[in-house]
């Protein structure tokens, strides 16, 4: 079932990101059927293929944040405005909109097998529905697998009780998608520990300086902004770290 939801929720995905292949063949749906009663009159219904599609949709969000890159990508940039001090500067719809492309950026490679391996056959009406769910599957289960530690599929397995998993292409989705989402947790959380290291020194330099001078009363955050700002802009920090968080991917 699980299968099922995910491939239909990443052909209606890759519609939108190659609409120019996609809507070029789609046969029309029929939204509203109208059937005549008895007495004369019509009734309308909405087609069971426009509810499944609307019903998927709503998947779009877990999806995205379970199975590609937008949780690693959004927890780092939460941690670089921390690790800042710059309260909401940039703001949540920035780092989301930023988080958001840059994934797309990232996925580009695993969408184009997905569209060239199940949604553009499936169009085109060359694979069933059950083979275009597999093939749409397996560039995201390679994806996931790369990303993911070995010591937490092993952790998930364990919990599981299944015995039968001999190697990592043989876990199921339910298993990967929890494993895969924790690995993402960790590996944010070491590159925002990296990213605090720099930032911290200059608080401590700051609150030692003014410490010295006796002026206790002056906060060491609002001194050590500007200069923390400033450094960041001429390491051209935006580029470093985004250039970073795109090779890990990739590693």
């Amino acid at each position: 079932m699980l299968r099922a939801l995910f491939g239909v929720a990443v052909i209606a995905m890759l519609a939108v990101v190659f609409p120019e292949k996609a809507w070029a063949v789609t046969p029309g749906i029929d939204a509203i059927t109208v059937t005549s009663n008895p007495k004369g009159g019509e009734t309308y219904t909405v087609t069971i293929q426009i509810l499944a599609l609307m019903t998927m949709m709503t998947l779009l969000p877990a999806l995205l944040l379970t199975m590609t890159a937008f949780t690693r990508i959004m927890i780092v940039l939460g941690l670089l405005r921390q690790a800042m001090g710059a309260a909401q500067a940039p703001s949540n719809q920035v780092l989301l909109g930023l988080s958001l492309f840059l994934t797309i950026f990232i996925m580009m490679p695993v969408l184009e097998k997905v569209n060239d391996s199940a949604v553009q056959p499936y169009l085109e009406e060359k694979i069933d529905t059950v083979t275009a769910l597999k093939n749409a599957s397996e560039p995201f289960r390679q994806f996931m697998l790369k990303q993911t530690r070995e010591t937490d599929i092993d952790m998930f397995v364990r919990i599981s009780g299944k015995e039968n998993i001999n190697k990592p292409e043989d876990v199921p989705f339910f298993l990967l998608l929890p494993a895969y989402v924790t690995s993402e947790l960790k590996t944010a959380f070491q590159i925002g520990f990296m990213i605090f290291l720099p930032f911290l020194v200059i608080d401590l330099v700051v609150a030692s300086v003014l410490m010295s001078m006796g002026m206790m009363m002056l906060s060491p955050m609002i001194v050590s902004l500007p200069f923390k700002i400033m450094l960041f802009v001429l390491a051209d920090g935006w580029s470093l770290v985004l250039e970073m968080l795109a090779a890990s991917f990739y590693v």
